[in-house]
């Protein structure tokens, strides 16, 4: 991968079927990708908080948050250049 690659974090809760499916799509565009969970991490749960964000899966692109309508395949597409 080139040096210019964005900082992608998936915060996923456990049970997640969404939080599967974006990390799925995530590995099969090979995006590389840190993954927080929120009940394991309670930094991770101040952040999405501190966003206003209750639910997951919500993805992280270099500082920006997205969750919820903001995650559907074309935008994650858009965000990542892929």
């Amino acid at each position: 991968m080139d040096t210019e690659q964005q900082e992608v974090i998936v915060y996923t809760s456990p049970f997640c079927a969404p939080c599967e499916q974006l990390k799925q799509f995530l590995t099969k565009h090979e995006v590389q990708f840190k993954v927080r969970d929120l009940l394991m991490d309670e930094d991770a749960q101040d952040r999405l908080d501190e966003a206003r964000i209750r639910s997951t899966p919500a993805l992280e692109v270099d500082g920006e948050i997205y969750a919820g309508d903001a995650l559907n395949q074309e935008k994650v597409r858009e965000l990542l250049n892929l």
